[in-house]
């Protein structure tokens, strides 16, 4: 009974930050005005929960369960639910917690990923990230497929990205000792090629601005592979690359 009456506290709290993060930070009232739709997030076991409804940039909510909900998040059991959305949130508990299924998700992709991220965004709007510099400068971490890497941006464009160097109150490095002789890493990211032409991806005249499909393409019937790499390419919709 604790526990439920915990998860339940947990739900309701949700819905006051959703709320007062709306109110006070005008870029999350934007974010709201992206989607109308109804969220729930629930016990499985105990069949308990509350619903989120959105709706033109307002929040309500109410305990209990919605038949009409687009999204549903289901934990296992309430005691589990609230030991996953108990602040501060484990995000590699989230993600095993999915693999096991002890957490699922019901409803379209786009609409539960606009979701689960506009819950993270309330715990962290309004947060000052990045480091300002002597020019005017902003420098922000960023994590590329290729490695890890500062990212300097001014005027709202990227105009460097550097391997991270790691200052004096970072970790120190490993080393080894073989034959006489110590081997100690540089004190900066190591990246791939790639990783390090990250910002070419962003501004490269010839990036990819929109879903793209083969001519000769037909997902219900002829795929016709023989022709990759050779045919052309059409724009499609977001919504017929996403079905």
């Amino acid at each position: 009974m604790l526990l439920e009456m915990k998860f339940k506290i947990i739900l309701w709290g949700m819905a006051q930050l959703l709320k007062y993060a709306a109110w006070r930070y005008p870029t999350f009232r934007a974010r709201l005005n992206e989607r109308n739709l109804v969220a729930q997030l629930k016990a499985r076991d105990e069949e308990i929960g509350r619903w989120y409804a959105i709706r033109d940039g307002r929040i309500s909510s109410g305990a209990g369960l919605r038949p009409d909900a687009d999204v549903t998040l289901a934990f296992k059991t309430a005691s589990f639910g609230a030991a996953l959305l108990m602040p501060p949130i484990n995000w590699l508990d989230q993600i095993n917690a999915q693999k096991d299924f002890k957490l699922t998700v019901e409803g379209p992709e786009d609409l539960s990923n606009w979701f689960a991220q506009t819950i993270m965004m309330s715990q962290s709007v309004g947060l000052r990230i990045g480091t300002r510099l002597a020019d005017g400068t902003m420098r922000y971490c960023n994590m590329t497929n290729g490695g890890p890497v500062f990212v300097y941006v001014k005027d709202g464009k990227i105009v460097r990205m550097t391997p991270i160097n790691f200052g004096a109150d970072d970790p120190q490095p490993w080393t080894i000792e073989a034959r006489g002789l110590k081997f100690t890493p540089p004190r900066k990211t190591t990246l791939a090629p790639h990783g390090q032409n990250a910002k070419s991806i962003v501004y490269s005249p010839d990036r990819l601005l929109y879903p793209m499909k083969r001519v000769d393409f037909d997902p219900s019937g002829e795929r016709n592979p023989q022709n990759r790499g050779k045919s052309g390419y059409v724009r499609i919709s977001w919504e017929e690359a996403l079905d």
